[in-house]
């Protein structure tokens, strides 16, 4: 067994070279893995899997072509919590629980977009509960395709905002907090996205932390295969090649 992880893409219609490498990556990879892990932040913002846009629609044809080579499992993120059932009928793609333990090559991994983690962020912590509230997300769903993408607008530009008057250091995720879910997942191996700060962290007692990194400068993915962890940046082609 062997898997495939990425996380943190933020694709939208500006960032076309995002998407590009997404499938370069498909058509380069999925042959060679079991499973693809797509653990959260997959784009910028989902409004709905009723969303029509350009960028929604090749996400949807991008992933089901993949679907067709590998499995594919896709877990929410900050920005994609609206991803929906039918999103993963539409791409084939099996939508996990966040966090949620796997098993590769027969070691217990626990797999999480990572935000959960930053416990030190209160204000956050806050507005996460929101976000993945049924209500708060069947109230939003309700409104208009245009209402949305503005509320979405809006609130990326507060989440910037705010997130620019606060230390470095709250916005990672918190070490006590990383110890109980691994002990709480009876799981040696932690993998997550949503910190940007891509790295292999030795935790002590057999114990590992796997960030994967955003596709910013370069695209992020890790591989594990018959008990070893490979890490990789790849480059992206930008507009200008």
């Amino acid at each position: 067994m062997s898997a495939l992880f990425v996380s943190d893409l933020h694709i939208d219609e500006s960032r076309p070279h995002v998407l590009a490498g997404l499938k370069r990556l498909i058509d380069a990879e999925v042959d060679t893995v079991d499973d693809l892990y797509i653990l959260g932040d997959l784009v910028e913002v989902w409004v709905g899997d009723d969303d029509d846009g350009p960028a929604a629609n090749e996400v949807r044809e991008t992933l089901a072509a993949a679907t067709q080579r590998c499995a594919v499992h896709v877990m929410h993120g900050n920005r994609d919590f609206l991803f929906g059932e039918r999103f993963a009928a539409d791409t084939g793609a099996t939508l996990m629980d966040d966090p949620a333990t796997i098993a590769v090559d027969g070691e217990r991994v626990l797999v999480a977009h990572g935000d959960a983690y930053c416990t030190g962020d209160t204000e956050y912590q806050r507005v996460r509960a929101m976000l993945r509230s049924p209500d708060w997300q069947a109230g939003v769903l309700a409104t208009s395709l245009p209402d949305r993408r503005a509320l979405a607008a809006a609130m990326r530009a507060r989440s910037v905002a705010a997130n620019e008057n606060k230390a470095d250091n709250i916005m990672d995720v918190a070490p006590a907090a990383v110890a109980a879910a691994l002990a709480e997942a009876d799981a040696a191996l932690l993998v997550h996205g949503h910190t940007h700060r891509p790295g292999i962290h030795d935790l002590g007692n057999g114990r590992r932390r796997i960030v994967l990194g955003d596709w910013q400068r370069c695209g992020w993915k890790l591989t594990l295969r018959q008990g070893d962890a490979a890490l990789t940046c790849f480059p992206l082609l930008n507009s200008a090649g």
